[in-house]
């Protein structure tokens, strides 16, 4: 078996998440406590307890996914020790999980560097009007043109068939009728806080900029996918650049999929909230095996 490890992004939290992973094993409770002391506030407490409302932000839920995922990890690291990924990548937060899990660098490190991006993206949100759209079952040359039409960007190639366009509200709502009026039934307006993965981010990757390049990093052990290039970087100023040029770029989660298949992958494992990316996979190469790590549950069914 040569699994790949790919690590949830927003919109997969729900409260209480990892909590039993958390009573269970040492070491991710030890993961959890640590985010507390770097962060400075109760994480834990709004992961486990919530409120729902708070967790959604994205200024508490890019750190609380994180934290959960690599807690995650580090679990099934104590439980089975012999499992070792060939390949790892992450849906847009989930990237960075990806490179603790590759080596780039430790834990605390890639906390403080996502908390800094979901306070600059909490940001960008605030002071533009965005929102997003998933299209399914839509052509990618028309909703590329489309897009481009109405000023805005496609955010996510996710999967055959799924296809989510971000930017400033009106120019949406217009590319959604555009869609629509050319035969395309299935566009469902997202419920977010802003038009992720579209020029509104700009400014939050620029400003992400001179704080990535102040952070120690290096060329990860394993391989990681980035959701800019779908391919692995060359160097570290190039992993540096893929995460400000991520912020407001496309994420190509699809052909990520495939290369990592193509690199010998044959089973996904799904670290953080939620079970988003196996689904994926099941549309994109279901006849990949797959499991999610998200639960002790989910753990003991761990049967390799």
């Amino acid at each position: 078996m040569k699994p790949f490890f790919v690590f949830a992004g927003q919109g997969a939290q729900t409260v209480g998440m990892g909590k039993d992973i958390a009573e269970a094993f040492p070491a991710a409770k030890a993961r959890f406590e640590e985010a507390d002391a770097v962060l400075g506030y109760d994480q834990s407490a709004i992961i486990f307890d919530g409120p729902a409302e708070k967790l959604t932000e994205s200024r508490y839920c890019q750190p609380a996914i994180y934290t959960m995922s690599c807690a995650a990890l580090d679990a099934l690291k104590s439980k089975f020790p012999e499992i070792k990924p060939i390949a790892c990548a992450g849906l847009s937060l989930g990237e960075y999980s990806a490179l603790y899990a590759g080596g780039a660098f430790d834990f605390a490190t890639g906390l403080k560097l996502l908390a800094k991006r979901a306070d600059l993206m909490d940001k960008a949100c605030r002071s533009t009007s965005g929102s997003m759209a998933s299209v399914l079952s839509g052509d990618p040359a028309i909703i590329k043109e489309v897009c481009q039409e109405c000023g805005i960007d496609v955010a996510n190639f996710n999967s055959p068939g799924q296809i989510v366009i971000s930017g400033e509200k009106t120019k949406l709502a217009e590319a959604v009728e555009k869609l629509k009026a050319r035969g395309m039934r299935k566009v469902i307006e997202l419920n977010v806080a802003g038009a992720f993965h579209s020029r509104l981010m700009a400014p939050a990757g620029e400003a992400l900029k001179p704080i990535l390049s102040e952070v120690a990093m290096t060329l990860p052990e394993i391989p990681v996918f980035h959701n800019f290039t779908a391919s692995p970087a060359g160097s570290v100023d190039e992993l540096k650049t893929n995460l400000a040029l991520q912020v407001a770029g496309s994420v190509r989660w699809e052909e990520c999929v495939r290369a990592m298949v193509a690199a010998g992958g044959d089973t996904m494992i799904e670290f953080g909230p939620g079970n988003v990316l196996t689904g994926l996979l099941r549309r994109t190469l279901p006849e990949i095996k797959y499991f999610n790590v998200n639960s002790v549950e989910s753990l003991e069914a761990l049967a390799l």
